[in-house]
């Protein structure tokens, strides 16, 4: 894998698991200790925002890749 690649699969991984603790933070997902917790309705865009932050970064490397 090349280092565009991998940039883009971390990126991913971050994406879905900030999303999830934001909906769970938001209440909108249940049965964890995080549902309804405002501190994981702050975190979980904050990790997803860097995880699409590392997708364009990734797609950006391997687009300028030879």
């Amino acid at each position: 894998m090349r280092n565009g690649q991998v940039l883009i699969v971390i990126g991913v991984v971050l994406a879905v698991a900030g999303a999830i603790w934001g909906l769970q933070g938001f209440g909108l997902i249940g049965g964890s200790f995080m549902s309804g917790s405002t501190v994981w309705a702050v975190i979980g865009p904050i990790v997803a925002l860097a995880g699409l932050a590392l997708v364009a970064v990734g797609a950006r490397r391997r687009g300028s890749a030879p």
